[in-house]
């Protein structure tokens, strides 16, 4: 049970849940693939010795930082929860300590939707609601922003 489900009042229901894109793990996976290649590089050098052993002290410091940041976007991508329920938006992040932001929904004025071109392409981008006298903090790499958008305006129209 996550934190959006421990503070529901009487009545509420979560309506939308959404989640991070994988597109925090790409600079991890970008490391992985250059600490493989240069392991690789390092297996099928036969002639200099010193080069392989550079290749291989630079694979093994490519694969530490890759495996840093794979852990380090885990974290973040499980411990942020993102919900809209039939009465607000609760936004939480924190593993060790927790920072959370509640909006009543019909106190929301405006969601702004912000996509690059490749966040089109891969249906990501950052969501911004402004509320009345205040607002939530930008949050980037949202995955299907466009639905978190339609989510939170709809009650608020209708």
């Amino acid at each position: 049970m996550g934190y959006a489900e421990r503070v529901l009042q009487p009545g509420e229901t979560i309506v939308y849940r959404a989640r991070l894109h994988w597109i925090i793990y790409f600079s991890a996976i970008v490391f992985l693939l250059v600490a493989a290649g240069l392991g690789i590089g390092a297996a099928v050098t036969r002639h200099d010795q010193t080069i392989m052993v550079a290749l291989a002290v630079v694979a093994a410091i490519a694969l530490l930082v890759g495996l840093w940041q794979l852990a380090g976007a885990w974290v973040r991508a499980s411990s942020t929860e993102i919900v809209v329920t039939t009465r607000r938006i609760i936004y939480k992040t924190g593993f060790v300590t927790r920072n959370t932001v509640e909006m009543n929904l019909d106190k929301v004025e405006s969601v702004l939707v912000r996509q690059g071109v490749i966040g089109r392409m891969l249906d990501y981008g950052t969501v911004i609601i402004r509320g009345v006298g205040a607002g939530l903090e930008p949050v980037a790499n949202i995955a299907a922003p466009l639905a978190l958008h339609r989510h939170v305006s709809a009650p608020a129209t209708a």
